[in-house]
């Protein structure tokens, strides 16, 4: 496995320490962080914004999107709803705000992200097929070209629903950090494949610091 794997009883509470960790250490004022989706990651932004405290002066945080589903900003299954609830409304501000817009083509943030130096956190989670971001087994994306940095994207298996817009390796390669969370039994198979050096689509991630955060349900054995 690439990166570090460190196993732990509470995700979003280590989640926290590695994102305060990071700001404090960042070597410019503002702090870039790319955010997520899914069930784990909105227990983590929470858990966030209620323990940060003084730590984190938000309105030096800009937030940018990892990935985002081609559906209206206040659907359930959008990431940037889930961002807003979890995160933002409860820190009651940051310096910026970056969502995605499918509408506008993978262009416009393809240049919002060549302009930063790099993402201080990217956050990422894991799918039970091993998809992250919403870089899917077999899925265009995995090919792209080295100068793009976000794409659209699609699950050929048809088992990860709706059109997206996303980060590619190439993109998230810019981070200083990449902090996965994965947490619970379904996603064991997977963790345990990436552990034994199957090719899936999270394995493939590289950056200067990758950092696996499992829970122990999750854990390779």
């Amino acid at each position: 496995m690439f990166g570090e794997l460190v196993v732990v009883d509470d995700l979003a509470e280590a989640f926290g320490a590695h994102v305060v960790e990071a700001y404090e250490g960042r070597d410019d004022e503002d702090f870039a962080f790319a955010v997520s989706g899914g069930g784990t990651a909105r227990q983590c932004y929470e858990r966030l914004s209620d323990d940060a405290g003084d730590r984190i002066d938000w309105w030096n945080v800009d937030v940018f999107w990892g990935d985002e589903r081609c559906v209206p900003a206040d659907s359930e299954d959008s990431n940037e709803r889930l961002v807003r609830e979890s995160l933002l409304e409860r820190v009651g501000g940051v310096h910026a705000v970056h969502p995605r817009r499918c509408s506008d083509g993978p262009d416009r943030y393809q240049l919002l992200v060549g302009e930063l130096a790099h993402f201080d956190v990217v956050h990422l989670g894991v799918g039970p097929d091993g998809h992250t971001a919403s870089l899917f087994p077999n899925s265009p994306a995995l090919d792209a070209d080295p100068g793009r940095l976000v794409v659209m994207n699609a699950d050929p298996s048809g088992l990860n629903p709706f059109d997206r817009m996303t980060l590619t390796f190439s993109g998230i390669a810019r981070a200083q950090l990449v902090l996965f969370t994965v947490g619970g039994a379904a996603k064991q198979p997977a963790m345990q494949a990436i552990a034994d050096g199957a090719d899936l689509p999270a394995a493939r991630v590289r950056a200067p610091r990758v950092v696996w955060l499992v829970d122990r349900d999750a854990a390779p054995r």
